[in-house]
């Protein structure tokens, strides 16, 4: 009996000490949940019956640099639907059907959905008064959430750099896409208590947490300086009916882009109704071609940085050139004969260029070009740059050295082109191109980041740069950018006439891109404008067709920019190619009907009703083109 006993005993002892052990594990546990995952099962227990509604942000306007908006956002609400909270999805269909003007079917299937909330398709970014008439039914489940869209209120202007967003205001193209991160901000949003089914709980409190705006973005462009740009290319699309038209105007010391557009274009809110090709396609960065003459800039800089040549030394042109049995003809049949080298670079002379090539040796002129930023990416801050192509060292015999020497047989995009010549006339120094000025707290007006000017090389020097603004002056004045002359600024420049080559490699008949590059005042740079015109009907000729357009462009940018005139300029050699230069009679207070049988040298375009000539443009005592239009504003006084 004793043992009987102590074996139960010992049991009863076993079974307690098992029952302490399960205690102290599981107040192990209990204390383990409580004290170290108790915050983090919280947490969780609060997301399954907590329901988020999303609030966007406001996203960052885009603004020039003088703080014209070229876009911003305008209200624009949106319907979104809770499924779990919709009482009778049939007739909550119906209705939003009804006042949206949608499909019925797809609204409810919309709304059978099973996810926590769901914008309805057709009610995204609609009209305040649609969103009075649904707040107006109290239907269970279905929101009002304040949304917006992009508004641009100067329509197509800058279409390309701008780009566009998509229906969730999400960067799809342009600086849109490039600095969205930036421009979208971060979203807020209204958190309430739900039971299992989603519900809203009676009594709950809500919580809000408001959405962080995207910060504004200052460009380097300028308003004004695009609009003349995008004037001039409208007038030559009608003109010419070109298939594309490319511009771009750049400051040349600091490589800001003023002003850069493209034939044909689109309105951002509206790039579904046109090709994709067309917005997709950002002509500036993304064409590449053969430069033409526009590129013999390089091989002169090369030339006079390495001293190969001086401007005094001559050339005879007998209209043609031979190299390892090619015959390389220059563009007037026989020839320009015996000139000095500043002539050649007037004359844009195709001998005389292959001579400089051979002069520098396919090493160093491919050494330069590269210098010059062919080849490679400019560094521009928008999507979809190309880098052109170059003859590879070993595949580049005499006939390659020679066609390269004056821009043909190479392919370049344009903003190579303008970052390339800005280098030879700011001083010698290649600058990176951009858009981006600087970023803006838009609550605080606050400069949260800046970007300044960058250089990525020293090219030439000081002296050989002032060569080249020389050169490039004296071509405008005598040679072949005449039609680019403007008294008093200044201008340089160059033409460029390339042939286009087709699919199967060879050169098309009849079919140019004509250029014309120009800088302003030739002393001391302000700008830099390039205009290139893809098959313009007609004279195919970039000094004919380019030239006038660049010097239109400059004319009214630098009378923008209030640069003042030079008293010192290479004076405009007569030919039959040029117009006499006159100044600008005073026509104020005059009688209109006296003015209209005396002037013979202008045209005459009038504004306004009167009698009297109260104002005029151009202003009294200004050097103009023999034959200019005068704008007459007509008043009484």
């Amino acid at each position: 009996m004793r043992i009987i006993n102590k074996t139960v005993r010992k049991r009863l002892f076993l079974l307690l000490l098992v029952a302490f052990l399960v205690f102290l594990v599981l107040l192990g546990r209990l204390s383990y949940v409580q004290l170290v995952q108790g915050e983090w099962l919280t947490k969780k227990a609060e997301d399954l019956g907590t329901r988020d509604i999303p609030f966007q942000a406001k996203r960052g306007r885009i603004l020039d640099r003088n703080g014209e908006v070229l876009t911003y956002n305008i209200s624009a609400p949106s319907v979104m639907v809770i499924p779990v909270q919709i009482k009778d999805r049939e007739k909550t269909a119906q209705e939003l059907a009804r006042i949206l003007q949608a499909s019925e079917k797809e609204i409810l299937e919309q709304i059978k959905k099973k996810e926590m909330y769901v914008y309805i398709k057709k009610g995204k970014r609609i009209s305040e008064e649609k969103a009075r008439q649904i707040q107006a039914l109290r239907l269970p489940g279905v929101v009002i959430t304040e949304d917006s869209k992009r508004y641009y209120p100067y329509k197509s202007l800058a279409a390309h750099l701008l780009g566009f967003t998509g229906i969730d205001n999400q960067g799809l193209a342009g600086l849109e896409l490039v600095y969205d991160e930036r421009l979208k901000g971060t979203k807020g949003y209204v958190s309430f208590s739900a039971n299992a089914r989603g519900e809203q709980m009676p009594g709950g409190t809500d919580r809000f947490v408001p959405p962080k705006d995207g910060l504004d973005l200052i460009l380097t462009l300028d308003k004004t300086i695009q609009a003349i740009l995008e004037r001039e290319m409208d007038q030559a699309m009608v003109q010419y009916q070109p298939e594309s038209i490319i511009g771009i105007a750049m400051d040349p010391k600091t490589g800001e882009i003023l002003a850069m557009s493209s034939r044909p274009t689109f309105r951002p809110d509206a790039y579904q109704s046109v090709n994709p090709n067309i917005y997709n396609q950002n002509l500036p960065i993304w064409k590449t071609y053969e430069p033409g003459s526009t590129f013999k800039i390089i091989t002169l800089a090369a030339a006079l940085e390495e001293k190969k040549v001086n401007f005094n030394e001559t050339f005879n042109d007998p209209g043609f050139y031979v190299v390892a049995g090619a015959r390389l003809r220059c563009w007037k049949a026989g020839g320009h004969g015996h000139q000095t080298y500043l002539e050649v670079v007037e004359n844009s002379c195709n001998p005389g260029f292959v001579n400089l090539g051979q002069r520098l040796g396919k090493d160093t002129l491919l050494s330069y070009i590269k210098k010059f930023g062919f080849g490679e990416k400019s560094g521009i801050d928008l999507n979809g740059e190309a880098k052109g192509i170059l003859f590879k060292p070993e595949r580049m015999g005499p006939v390659e050295l020679a066609t390269t020497a004056f821009g043909q047989g190479v392919s370049v995009t344009p903003i190579q082109q303008v970052a390339a010549v800005s280098a030879a006339v700011n001083g010698g120094k290649l600058m990176v191109p951009h858009l981006a000025k600087a970023w803006v707290n838009p609550d605080t007006k606050e400069v949260v980041e800046s970007n300044e000017p960058k250089v990525k090389r020293k090219v030439i020097s000081e002296e050989t740069s002032k060569q080249v603004r020389y050169a490039l002056e004296s071509v405008v004045a005598k040679g072949t950018g005449r039609k680019a002359f403007i008294d008093g600024y200044r201008a340089g420049g160059k033409t460029g006439t390339a042939q286009k080559v087709g699919p199967d490699g060879r050169y098309l008949k009849n079919n140019h891109i004509v250029s014309f590059i120009g800088v302003a005042p030739a002393d001391d740079p302000r700008i830099v404008v390039y205009i290139a015109v893809d098959n313009p009907k007609g004279i195919q000729f970039g000094g004919v067709v380019a030239a006038p357009i660049v010097r239109k462009i400059l004319y009214d940018s630098l009378r923008y920019l209030h640069v003042p005139k030079r008293k010192k300029q290479i004076p405009p050699e007569d030919t039959p190619l040029t117009t006499p230069i006159v100044e600008v009679p005073n026509l104020i207070d005059q009688e209109v009907d006296s003015i209209k049988t005396s002037l013979y040298s202008f045209q005459l375009e009038y504004s306004g009703q009167g009698e009297k000539v109260i104002d005029q443009v151009p202003k009294p005592g200004e050097r103009v083109k023999k034959g200019s239009i005068i704008r007459i504003y007509l008043g009484d006084k």
